[in-house]
């Protein structure tokens, strides 16, 4: 049995490119794949393991004091969700136009999991995705505001759009919480008096509060690409690009110059062999389409101590 670890924590690092070195290292120890962040602001990363391997990972991590505060999502699967390991040091855990903000001085409240359920029907609250358009398509809390964004680096540009909740007790949330510390960070910059964050996002929300109002999936960055989330009371929001009928079937457009990430049903993605339209699926460089919409980068030969030694000579 496998484990999958999705965390963050947004904590000082005072030598990234050191502390990277050392957690590549103890990755290829346990044999961990995955996509792990470092930056001077902290870490972030989703990995999948064996549930030992995991297991000591988690306390090799927990062990460091700066990381007291980190929490981890736990879910489990049949076997590794990522090809290969990748761990790199980057401006921030997570891309944002926001590096002057601190979540870890000041940010939202945090709401766990039972709170949020409590307070986000309320008349007196609105609740906020933070998240990108993909995302929310596929999966978002029932009468939440959602920000037309393409990626969250946008965020800062759409908070306009906020103003006339100004009065309001603002929820936001994301997949993990990541977002959220930054985003509720950045509406207190900007005058916003009642901020509060889903602690540990919307998997920490399925896990304990069973995703409850939750519908759709949720879009997860790993080879599943989607997860469920509500146990209580589940439906499908999203619909095929071509047929508009409803479908949580994600795929990767096969014409490559497109790549569009949506919805597409079986029966259309059949008649058009994995593309988005009749005008991609007529491109000469469409990919050969296998049924699964998904074109993974081959990892023929893959050498999990490669990233260790690549990184070391740039």
């Amino acid at each position: 049995m496998y484990q999958v670890l999705l965390y963050y924590c947004y904590t000082p690092l005072e030598n990234p490119e050191q502390f990277r070195e050392e957690h590549h290292r103890l990755c290829l120890e346990l044999d961990l794949r995955g996509r792990i962040i470092v930056a001077a602001e902290g870490l972030n990363g989703t990995v999948s393991g064996t549930r030992e391997s995991c297991a000591r990972y988690m306390a090799a991590v927990k062990a460091d004091p700066r990381f007291a505060a980190l929490e981890f999502k736990v879910d489990d699967v049949a076997a590794h969700t990522f090809q290969k390991l990748h761990v790199r040091v980057k401006p921030e855990i997570v891309h944002s136009s926001l590096r002057h903000v601190r979540p870890h001085e000041k940010t939202g409240q945090h709401l766990s999991p039972e709170e949020f359920k409590a307070l986000k029907d309320r008349d007196d609250v609105v609740v906020v995705d933070v998240r990108s358009d993909y995302e929310y398509n596929l999966g978002r809390f029932k009468n939440a505001v959602t920000l037309d964004i393409e990626n969250f680096r946008d965020f800062p540009e759409r908070v306009e759009r906020l103003k006339e909740f100004k009065d309001k007790k603002i929820l936001t949330y994301c997949t993990g919480g990541v977002k959220c510390e930054k985003a509720s960070a950045y509406l207190l910059e900007q005058g916003f008096e009642n901020v509060y964050q889903l602690h540990g996002g919307i998997i920490k929300y399925g896990i304990e509060a069973g995703g409850e109002d939750f519908d759709g999936q949720c879009y997860v960055f790993d080879n599943r690409v989607a997860v469920d989330v509500n146990r209580v009371n589940p439906t499908v929001i999203s619909r095929c690009q071509h047929c508009q009928q409803p479908s949580n079937r994600l795929i990767n457009c096969a014409n490559p110059h497109c790549n569009a990430h949506l919805p597409l049903c079986e029966a259309c993605g059949e008649q058009l062999q994995g593309a988005c339209s009749e005008a991609c699926a007529a491109h000469p460089d469409k990919r050969a389409y296998d049924g699964t919409g998904s074109y993974p980068k081959l990892s023929n030969h893959y050498n999990p101590a490669q990233g260790l030694a690549s990184y070391a000579k740039s």
